[in-house]
């Protein structure tokens, strides 16, 4: 069986996986903190399509405003992953202290 992207841990030896870490509206929409997806070798353009096939459209949303990170860094969408990657996915962050403290 020859096997592409996949879904949640599917299809490929666990060193051939990624984890991907869902944070704030991001895990509302996936219904999960992380997963592993078998995207080794592939860009975080690539796996975009694949989280959006695998959890929806409430996800399509919040990818639209997301920064992608990969392995605690800024990733572009054709960064290629490697086995083992983090990949987290970080919607926008709002509020903070108002006036003086």
């Amino acid at each position: 069986m020859t096997v592409s992207l996949t879904g949640p841990g599917e299809g490929h030896p666990d060193g051939q996986l990624v984890t991907v870490l869902f944070f704030a509206s991001a895990r509302e929409a996936a219904g999960t903190a992380s997963a592993p997806f078998g995207s080794a070798g592939r860009t975080v353009a690539q796996l975009a399509g694949v989280l959006v096939a695998t959890y929806g459209p409430d996800l399509e949303r919040v990818l639209s405003t997301c920064a992608i990170w990969v392995n605690g860094a800024a990733a572009a969408p054709s960064y290629v992953l490697c086995a083992g990657d983090e990949v987290a996915v970080l919607p926008p962050v709002s509020g903070g202290a108002g006036g003086s403290l």
